[in-house]
């Protein structure tokens, strides 16, 4: 691994493989074989595969509002690669293929279908449970990070999240802290371009956001995002100063991964209203799908027949994952479960009062009601 790949100056944009999956830094081409490769490719075409079914079952009513991941499977798919499987990993929502590449428990859907059990099967991963406010997670993974260093485990700490949480206190606390008490945290951005409607041009004056690492005495790195192989030599890079600085050096890393949010920002959004399709059509151009694809191509280890037969496999996998979740029946009295520690008096009439109702009339008829 170049000892300068994190040294750079932040707007100097690590890059392995460009638009066209030609390799443009031999010298930091991963030690990967090519077994590895393919399925570092196969995960991320399931996570686009299962990205386009979420937005389908919850177009159909059969899922809970749901935020897309297309355009950012590289930088996921990618930094997961990087780690060791006991590294703890803490997210946003989008990303998914970070957990494809960690084993998608089959019980994630159900979070998104309403069950709070989905969330907690991702600790059999080692992921902290899904975040929904906005960099609320950041400064839980610092202490957790922080933890692992006082108890002297081999073990980082890997937090997710877009270029809007980068605007909130919580962001700026958590690197304040990682840098202060040297934990060994890896910061990845992955910066989308837009947070919501905002664009990133009105989210910070700063040229990049890697350099804001500055600020808390430590070093941010930029990465194409859209390029696996680039995140995950910088992702990995991050990972062993976390556990082994040199002298002189903090443990902390931020990177900036650069790329594309291609769908809308929820399936509650509709991004035609702040943003040009041709820009979309633009940054399309380099997915990290069609760029890792052509790398892979180039190098034997993919042809049409192969491609058919992952697809293949993909969509039998997703639909028995979408089966066994369909299986699952919701307890309405689930709805009580944790709005405190301990119950109060409010609460167990209100839960008597459902179960009576639920008695005498049944769950369809109050459905149908």
């Amino acid at each position: 691994m170049p000892a300068d790949v994190l040294d750079r100056a932040p707007d100097d944009r690590v890059q392995v493989l460009d638009a066209d999956g030609e390799v443009v830094a031999p010298d930091l081409l991963p030690d990967l074989d090519d077994e590895e490769l393919v399925e570092m490719y196969r995960d991320m075409r399931f996570a686009r595969r299962f990205d386009e079914r979420m937005i389908s079952l919850q177009r159909q009513g059969r899922l809970g509002t749901y935020s897309s991941l297309a355009g950012q499977e590289g930088a996921q798919v990618g930094s997961t690669y990087a780690l060791a499987d006991t590294d703890t990993l803490f997210y946003q929502y989008r990303e998914h293929g970070a957990l494809v590449a960690r084993g998608l428990p089959w019980e994630y859907l159900l979070y998104w279908m309403g069950h709070e059990r989905g969330n907690a099967a991702l600790a059999d991963v080692n992921v902290f449970p899904l975040n929904i406010s906005i960099a609320g997670h950041i400064p839980h993974a610092v202490g957790w990070s922080w933890a692992a260093k006082r108890d002297g485990d081999e073990q980082v700490g890997v937090v997710h999240f877009g270029d809007g949480a980068t605007s909130e206190g919580d962001f700026h606390e958590a690197m304040n802290f990682a840098g202060v008490f040297d934990t060994p945290t890896v910061f990845v951005c992955n910066n989308n371009q837009w947070a919501i409607s905002v664009p990133r041009e009105r989210q910070t004056a700063s040229a990049t956001i890697a350099q804001k690492a500055a600020a808390y005495g430590f070093d941010g790195v930029q990465v194409d995002g859209m390029d696996p192989l680039a995140t995950y030599v910088v992702t990995k890079a991050a990972r062993e100063r976390a556990l082994d600085p040199a002298e002189g050096e903090l443990r902390p890393t931020l990177i900036e991964a650069v790329q594309y949010r291609f769908g809308a920002h929820t399936t509650a959004d509709d991004p035609d209203v702040y943003r040009d399709e041709d820009e979309v059509e633009e940054w399309r151009d380099r997915g990290p799908l069609a760029r890792f694809g052509a790398f892979l191509w180039d190098r034997g280890l993919l042809d049409q027949e192969r491609l058919d037969a992952m697809n293949e496999a993909i969509d039998d996998e997703l639909a028995d994952i979408v089966d066994r979740a369909e299986d699952v029946a919701a307890d309405p009295t689930d709805l009580f479960a944790d709005v405190y520690a301990e119950s109060t008096d409010e609460l167990d009439a209100q839960r008597a009062y459902l179960t009576d109702l639920r008695a005498r009339h049944g769950d369809e008829t109050l459905l149908d009601e």
